[in-house]
């Protein structure tokens, strides 16, 4: 085997491409119920930082809500600008963890990646926020 792919890889971007300012919330109506909220995506995908080699994911986003719900639009948008971030897998799921946690101010979220096989490893994060009482 040679080593002609050792010098290859792909260009990816920064942090900075993660597009937060994108996210909006909209007011719940029921923040006395502990009524779990989920939303679940296949098509979740960044970059690994060093080849620039493509990480998809199931993205599994469950949470309590307190006052706010978010906006499913903009929730699209946000993962999506994840798309060519060189991020690691264990990173790009507290990262969104985060963002929502700021965002919405939940009594508990959990953010699940389930990131495909690569290289005979699969690897699952779950990234965990719980409101101090």
């Amino acid at each position: 085997m040679t080593d002609k792919y050792k010098e290859r890889r792909f260009d990816t971007y920064g942090y900075e491409k993660i597009d937060k300012e994108v996210l909006e919330s909209i007011e719940y109506e029921y923040p006395e119920k502990n009524t779990i909220v989920e939303y679940i995506t296949n098509e979740f995908s960044s970059v690994c930082p060093w080849t620039g080699l493509p990480d998809n994911a199931k993205l599994t986003i469950r949470y309590i809500p307190s006052k706010k719900l978010v906006e499913l639009k903009s929730l699209k948008y946000y993962l999506t600008s994840y798309r060519n971030v060189g991020i690691l897998q264990e990173h790009a799921i507290n990262r969104i963890l985060d963002d929502l946690v700021e965002l919405l101010q939940p009594k508990f979220m959990e953010v699940i990646g389930e990131f495909q096989e690569r290289g005979g490893i699969a690897t699952r994060i779950v990234a965990k926020y719980e409101k101090e009482k």
